[in-house]
C-alpha cells in the first residue's frame, strides 16, 4: 500500500487516520459538485427551459455514475482484501479487470442511451423546447461518459492503497476546465460559436476525460488473461453491486419523482432537480467519509478486528452528523437565497421555499441511512445493504411521495424525512444484530 499501510489501516486511531483520508476526498467530492452545479448555474442564465432540461437527465448521469462508481468500488474493496493478505498481484489483476469492465459497460449503456433517451424526454417534460434541449444535453453527456466510466474505476485503485491526492488533483484539473469551458461553449466567446445547453454537455465531457488521464496515469493497470478474469469480474460485482444497486435506485426513484412532479408543473421538476445539485454540497463531507472507511472496514474485518469496526462506524456517524446540522441550517432558514442562485422564476421559488424545508429536516436520520448500507457492503454482507437501499429509495419514498402528492404538491416533500426515518431504524435494528455475532464469534 502506498501512503497509508498496513499500521495505520490495522493499528492507527481511527479517527486520525479518517482526517487524514477524508480531507481530500472531501476536496474532490466539492469539485465534482462543481460539474453539475456550474452547468445549472450558466444554463439557468441561458434559458428557464434548458435548466429543466437538465434536471430530466439529472436522473441519468446519476445512472451513468451509478454504474462507474459501483465498478470501482468492487475494485476497491477486492484490491483492499488483498492487501490485507499481502497479495498485491491480485491486487493489481483486480485494478486490471476492472477498468475492462469499466470499457464494456460504457460500450452498452452509450449504445442503449441511443434507443432509450428520446423516449424518456418525452415523459419527463411537457415543453417541447425543454424536451429538445434534454435530449441533445443527454445525448452528448451519453456517448461521452467513457471518461467518467474509466476515471471512476482508476480512482478507486489509488484510493485501495491509500493515494487519495491523484484522485483529487484530477478532479480538480477536470473541474476548473468545465468551470472555463461552460459559459464559453454555452454563450460562445471569441472564435466559439454560442453552442447553448450543448455547450454544457461538450464542457462536462471535456472535463471528465481530462480526470481520467490524471487518474489513468498509475491507475491504469494490466489486465489479468482472460482464463483468470472469471473469479475477479464476480468478485468485483459482488462487492460493487451493492453500492451500484444503491446509486442505480437513486436515478430510478429521482425518475419516478419527476413523473409524480410532472402532473403539476415543470417547475416543480426544476425544484427538485435544483434541491439534488444543493444537496450534493452539504453530503459531501458523508459521501468523502463513506468512502474512506470501506477499503479500511473491509482491512480490518478480514483481519476479525470487530473492535475497530465498531468505533469507525461510530467516529464516522459523529463526523457526519457535526457537517450534516450545517445544511440543516442552510435549507431551514435561507431556501430562497439557496434558489436564487439558479433562477428567478416566482413560480419556482414558492414551490421550492416550502419544499427545501421539509427535505432539510431529513438529513440527520439520512446519516445512518446512507451509513448502514455502506457498512454492510464493506464486510461483505450485501444482502442487507441491499435491502436498506431498497427500503430507503424504493419501498418508502416513492410509495409515500405518490401518496402526499394525492393530497398536494406542498404535502410530497414530507416523503422524504419519513422514508429516511423508517431506514434508519431498520438499519440500527440490523447493525445491533451484526455487533452481537461479532461478539458471540469473539468470545468463542
Amino acid at each position: 500500500m502506498d501512503r497509508v499501510n498496513e499500521k495505520a489501516f490495522g493499528k492507527e486511531s481511527v479517527l486520525k487516520i479518517l482526517l487524514k483520508l477524508a480531507p481530500p476526498v472531501m476536496f474532490a467530492q466539492l469539485i465534482q459538485a462543481l460539474y453539475n452545479v456550474v452547468d445549472s448555474f450558466y444554463v439557468g442564465k441561458y434559458s428557464d427551459d434548458g435548466l429543466t432540461a437538465l434536471s430530466v437527465i439529472y436522473p441519468v448521469q446519476l445512472l451513468i455514475v451509478a454504474i462507474a462508481v459501483g465498478i470501482g468500488v468492487g475494485v476497491n474493496t477486492l484490491m483492499a482484501s488483498y492487501f490485507a493478505k499481502d497479495e498485491k498481484s491480485s491486487a493489481d489483476k483486480t485494478a486490471g479487470t476492472g477498468m475492462v469492465l469499466a470499457l464494456i459497460c460504457w460500450a452498452i449503456f452509450s449504445l442503449s442511451s441511443l434507443a432509450f433517451l428520446k423516449p424518456f424526454v418525452k415523459i419527463s417534460a411537457k415543453s417541447k423546447l425543454a424536451q429538445k434541449e434534454a435530449l441533445t444535453y443527454g445525448t452528448i453527456v451519453c456517448v461521452g461518459s467513457l471518461g467518467i466510466f474509466l476515471e471512476s474505476c482508476f480512482t478507486k485503485v489509488h484510493q485501495a492503497s491509500g493515494n487519495m491526492w491523484i484522485p483529487t488533483v484530477a478532479q480538480v484539473a477536470g473541474a476548473v476546465t468545465n468551470i472555463i469551458l461552460d459559459p464559453v461553449l454555452i454563450f460562445g466567446w471569441e472564435f466559439f460559436p454560442e453552442m447553448g445547453i450543448a455547450g454544457a454537455g461538450i464542457a462536462t465531457v471535456i472535463g471528465q476525460f481530462i480526470a481520467c488521464i490524471i487518474t489513468g496515469i498509475k491507475g491504469a493497470k494490466k489486465p489479468p488473461k482472460p482464463k483468470e478474469s472469471g473469479l475477479y469480474v464476480r468478485k468485483i460485482w459482488h462487492y460493487g453491486y451493492p453500492n451500484m444497486l444503491m446509486q442505480a435506485l437513486f436515478t430510478v426513484y429521482i425518475i419516478a419523482l419527476n413523473l409524480i412532479l410532472a402532473s403539476f408543473t415543470d417547475s416543480a421538476i426544476t425544484v427538485l432537480g435544483l434541491y439534488y445539485k444543493l444537496q450534493s454540497f452539504f453530503f459531501i463531507p458523508l459521501f468523502a467519509l463513506q468512502t474512506c472507511i470501506v477499503p479500511i472496514l473491509s482491512f480490518n474485518y478480514v483481519q476479525q478486528k470487530f473492535d475497530r469496526v465498531r468505533q469507525i462506524v461510530k467516529d464516522t456517524l459523529i463526523i457526519s452528523c457535526a457537517f450534516m446540522s450545517i445544511g440543516i441550517f442552510c435549507f431551514e432558514i435561507i431556501p430562497v437565497p439557496l434558489i436564487k442562485i439558479f433562477s428567478k422564476n416566482q413560480e419556482v421559488l414558492n414551490i421550492g421555499k416550502i419544499g427545501f424545508r421539509i427535505i432539510g429536516s431529513s438529513f440527520l436520520p439520512a446519516v445512518f441511512s446512507l451509513t448502514a448500507p455502506v457498512v454492510f457492503q464493506a464486510i461483505g454482507k450485501s444482502v442487507k445493504s441491499s435491502l436498506l437501499s431498497l427500503t430507503r429509495q424504493i419501498f418508502c419514498l416513492i410509495p409515500t411521495f405518490y401518496l402526499f402528492s394525492l393530497i398536494g404538491l406542498n404535502y410530497c416533500w414530507i416523503a422524504f424525512p419519513l422514508s429516511e426515518t423508517i431506514t434508519t431504524i431498520l438499519g440500527v435494528v440490523l447493525y445491533i444484530k451484526e455487533v452481537k455475532t461479532w461478539k458471540k464469534f469473539t468470545e468463542n
